[in-house]
Parts: C-alpha cells; structure tokens; sequence
C-alpha cells in the first residue's frame, strides 16, 4: 500500500511538470525523441511494434511510429478490453479509428490482434535505471507479463520527456522495468 501511495504522489508531482510544457516544446520534443529512437531501434521487417495514440500531455510517438512503419514494421496499438486489461491490435494505414479506452482511439474488433515484439510504452514518470509509472491501472505490467508467459519477451522503450524522470521510482513487485528510454535529448538502454 505504501507503494501505490508514493507512486501516486510522484505521478501528481511530475505529471504537473509535463502539463506545464508548451504545445510547441512537446511537438518539438516528440520530434526530437523519433529522431534519436528511430536510430536506435534495430528490427528486421516484419517485426511487430505496438506504438500508441497521446493522450492528455504525452509525448507523441507517431513520428516514431511513421519512421518504424517506413522501415518495414507492423504497427499495433494497445486497445483496453473488459476494462481490466490491454490487447493490441494491428494498426493498418486508412482504417477506421474506434474509441478504445483511457481516452484514445484505435482499430476496431476487425482489426487482427498481434502480439508485439517491440513496444513503445508511454510513461508519467520514469528513472536511469528503467522504473517507470504508468497511470495506474497496471495494463502494460499485464500485459508485459501475459506476453513472457507466452515465451514472447518484448523489448520495452519508454517514452517519456525530460521532465518527468525522477531520481528513483517506487516500485512494486509487478512493475516491469523498461529496456531502454528516450526522450528529447537522448535514447538510452537500461
């Protein structure tokens, strides 16, 4: 319970200071991380990349994505089902977007569910070693977790701005720890 509390506590705190950039500082931003990332991210084509749609004052990895898409990827977006839990979903270019919960859109039921190989995980709060924290509902430690069971361990990039890393992350037994991090101003592996 301690955890859940100071976690809670840290998100208010950073998240305040990710609310306070300016339109123009986060499209930079965003820009600047899909730079730095796309140069980093090593797949062969074919390779199964969950990405996702901004919400509130998150970075925006469509840059990222679109370069990944460039380079021979499938993209994939998370989409909460029962309320309880995230699948991903194919993201083909000129499909319909559908509400998909926690404020975003994504490709519908028709859509092929995947699991991805690479995933883009957005962060309210992270640290150098990896520790992240999400919004609080667990979908991608889930999510994550199904996927190992499955013998299916995905590389996990954070992505997050500047602002929001903290000196130490609380953490939880279920958290899972990213494999690398970028932001406007670096990538780097965990």
């Amino acid at each position: 319970m301690y955890a859940q509390k100071a976690k809670a506590e840290v998100r208010e705190l950073i998240l305040k200071k990710r609310d306070v950039l300016s339109t123009e500082e986060r499209i930079e931003g965003s820009i600047c991380a899909a730079e730095l990332a796309n140069n980093h991210i090593v797949f062969e084509p074919g390779t199964i990349i969950s990405g996702f749609f901004p919400i509130r004052s998150e970075i925006d990895p469509r840059p990222l994505m679109d370069h990944l898409r460039k380079r021979g990827a499938i993209l994939c977006l998370p989409v909460v089902v029962d309320k309880t839990r995230i699948i991903f979903r194919e993201l083909v270019p000129g499909a319909a977007l559908i509400d998909t919960g926690f404020g975003t859109k994504g490709p519908g039921s028709d859509a092929r569910i995947v699991d991805p190989q690479i995933m883009l995980v957005p962060l309210s709060v992270f640290d150098r070693k990896g520790g992240r924290i999400g919004y609080g509902a667990g979908y991608y430690d889930q999510a994550i977790a199904r996927l190992i069971d499955m013998g299916n361990t995905p590389k996990t990039i954070g992505m997050a701005f500047d602002c929001q890393q903290y000196d130490l992350v609380p953490q939880e037994p279920h958290d899972v720890a990213m494999d690398a991090i970028v932001t406007e101003n670096g990538y780097r592996e965990s």
